[in-house]
């Protein structure tokens, strides 16, 4: 009996969102605080905004999180990050292996609702409720290759929190921040035949590279990971390098920036990676506003094309009326502006292949003993 309410009642949440315009639903679920503050002391949503945090459990899953050193990124993760700011709480964000402990957290108050692939029937036989991580957007995630069984799953279908939270993806789905997070985390942006090749790269190249790698990052409080997949992607960790506009070493540095960053000789494998640290270093401390992960995609952007460069893109964004900061809203702005420009078609090549190739490093155990 407690399973059909619960199916009912997911249905129904599902019907009522999917069908809303947006005006509607931003109103809706505006409305929804000052509801809570009537209702039980015990439900989700004042738990929440009363500790000023969102406990979230996930399954470890490539389409939800991807723990990169002490920062984390991913489609499923990003996308509740930006719910807990709309909360304007902080979001404690935890993993574990299944999503069977996933949803006894849930069911024993652990967590405030769970990021899962389980079925209906699954969630549903242990007396909890779900709905759709992308109310519904199932091509968005099968053509960049993420799963399309991901859902958020909660103690009680009547709690404000579940409302506001599947407003909140059904107005991301509606204004285009689904499609733009699932096209930025493709899973299929680098060709399968090709990471044969690149793992016997990395495999080769990195291991004579990985004292400077590791010096210079722990120099500037990076992850010299990330050092080594952005110095892939610049010249395949190849020192004798050189573009056909003049930039040359590991990192590629313009002459320019080379002398800047105290470079004498771009080709000298440790210190292009000093400059190139140096310099990334420099662009992280540009978007310190910016919370991570997203302030090291526009660092990235700026390494490649200027901050000048960047500095633009973000006034038309803000003409437009929308948060120039915002990664989503940057990168949807590059994205639509592409064909006209093809500097912005190489900052989405570059950014999106870097990320690839940090996951690559990061989930084979045979590199990480490099």
């Amino acid at each position: 009996m407690r399973s059909s309410s619960l199916s009912g009642s997911r249905r129904c949440l599902n019907s009522i969102f999917n069908s809303l315009p947006l005006k509607t639903l931003i109103l809706s679920t505006a409305l929804i605080p000052f509801y809570s503050i009537n209702a039980s002391k015990t439900n989700q949503y004042n738990a929440v905004v009363n500790s000023s945090k969102l406990t979230v459990v996930a399954v470890a899953n490539p389409s939800i999180v991807f723990k990169d050193g002490q920062y984390k990124h991913g489609f499923a993760y990003d996308l509740v990050n930006d719910y807990a700011q709309n909360l304007n709480v902080k979001l404690d964000f935890k993993t574990v292996p299944d999503n069977a402990t996933a949803l006894k957290m849930v069911a024993q108050g652990q967590a405030n609702f769970a990021i899962t692939t389980a079925t209906m029937q699954t969630v549903e036989a242990k007396q909890l409720t779900s709905f759709s991580a992308t109310c519904g957007d199932f091509t968005s995630l099968k053509k960049n290759g993420l799963n399309t069984e991901l859902n958020w799953v909660f103690k009680h279908a009547d709690d404000p929190l579940t409302a506001t939270a599947s407003g909140f993806v059904c107005q991301s789905k509606q204004n285009g921040t689904i499609q733009q997070l699932a096209s930025f985390y493709n899973r299929n942006v680098v060709k399968k035949d090709d990471w044969n090749i690149i793992q016997r790269d990395l495999s080769n190249r990195m291991p004579i590279y990985q004292a400077s790698f590791k010096k210079t990052a722990q120099q500037y409080n990076l992850d010299w990971h990330f050092l080594a997949a952005m110095g892939y992607q610049e010249s395949y960790l190849k020192p004798d390098s050189v573009s056909p506009t003049g930039v040359r070493g590991i990192m590629m540095l313009t002459n320019q920036t080379a002398k800047a960053m105290g470079v004498s000789n771009r080709t000298d494998p440790a210190q292009s990676i000093q400059g190139g640290a140096k310099y990334f270093d420099m662009m992280l401390s540009r978007y310190s506003h910016i919370p991570n992960p997203d302030r090291h995609w526009f660092a990235l952007v700026a390494y490649n094309m200027g901050p000048g460069a960047v500095d633009g893109v973000q006034k038309r964004i803000k003409a437009q009326g929308k948060d120039p900061n915002n990664w989503i809203n940057f990168y949807e702005y590059l994205t639509r502006n592409q064909a006209q420009n093809g500097r912005y078609k190489q900052a989405i090549h570059y950014v999106t292949r870097i990320r690839a190739y940090l996951e690559h490093i990061k989930s084979d155990p045979k590199l990480l003993e490099i």
